[in-house]
């Protein structure tokens, strides 16, 4: 009676009302966050499945040449990697052949393994296969058959193909030269360095507190993704912002960038090269780490 008086009744009543209004959002909430949940888990098993899956489809794809007929008994006759004085040496060697014949050498640069130009095709021939395989590759071929090989390239040229009487071979395919940036982007850690051929002259890095992936799932598990994509959007906001700092600064032929695939997206109107990356630990050994791995040049004898 007296809460009916004062009027405190109708106020429990919609006390009451926005009490299960409220229960209402929250359970819609709830479920909204599950979803958000599922959809954070599913993204990253999805990225780990694509990871694998390049891997499967790449080693399918060589038992499939191996098993259709002539391309069965093709395989490279040998498969060597080369770095620093080694590289040097091999391309030097490749250099200084000669031919007396104006088009008595072939080079080319296949982009992939569509895009087998049909001078390269007519001459390898059924070996033409091993080409499809070593794509991006710079292709060197001599008349006699005593040159036959394929070198990935860490800066791939734009395609092109000739027969000349000496080889094409770009230093700046192959080997640090001229003055650039070279970067690693992670998740959790960049690194940057400014380098004059192979030797790095200056350096900027740092690693961010980034939390581990969380797979509990529920509730909790929303606000901790959120909270997680928060920390690496702000890393690579400050990653970018260097990389920016550094590229617009220094008077540079290029800038390349490597790291992780799911965040080099952030970075690549910044970089004139992209790679994929696995270097890990501190910045400036992680950098070291994929500087040394990226200028690698993979050699099939084909």
């Amino acid at each position: 009676m007296i809460d009916r008086l004062l009027g405190r009744a109708e106020l429990k009543e919609r006390i009451e009302e926005l009490e299960e209004e409220k229960r209402h959002l929250e359970r819609r909430a709830e479920a909204e966050e599950e979803r958000r949940s599922d959809a954070v888990a599913d993204r990253q098993r999805a990225e780990e499945r694509v990871n694998e899956l390049e891997h499967r489809i790449e080693s399918l794809e060589e038992r499939l040449e191996r098993a259709e007929g002539t391309e069965a008994s093709v395989e490279f006759r040998r498969v060597s990697d080369l770095r620093g004085p080694k590289l040097t040496d091999a391309l030097d060697r490749f250099r200084a052949v000669e031919s007396d014949d104006p088009e008595g050498l072939l080079t080319a640069f296949v982009p992939d393994a569509d895009s087998v130009p049909a001078t390269v095709a007519d001459w390898f021939g059924e070996r033409a296969a091993l080409v499809r395989r070593a794509a991006p590759a710079v292709v060197l071929a001599d008349d006699t058959g005593a040159v036959s090989v394929a070198l990935t390239p860490p800066i791939a040229p734009d395609p092109f193909d000739r027969w000349s009487d000496r080889f094409r071979l770009n230093e700046s395919w192959f080997r640090p030269t001229g003055r650039f940036a070279f970067a690693l982007v992670r998740s959790d850690t960049f690194a940057v360095g400014t380098y004059e051929g192979a030797d790095r002259v200056a350096f900027e890095g740092f690693a961010s507190d980034v939390k581990e992936a969380h797979s509990k799932g529920g509730f909790s598990q929303g606000r901790f993704e959120r909270r997680r994509e928060g920390q690496i959007d702000d890393h690579l906001d400050r990653a970018t912002e260097a990389l920016s700092e550094v590229a617009d600064a220094n008077d540079l032929d290029r800038v390349i960038a490597v790291g992780e695939r799911s965040v080099l997206g952030r970075v690549r109107d910044r970089a004139d090269v992209t790679d994929v990356s696995d270097a890990t630990g501190k910045p400036e050994a992680a950098l070291d780490d994929a500087f040394r791995d990226f200028w690698r040049v993979r050699v099939r004898a084909v």
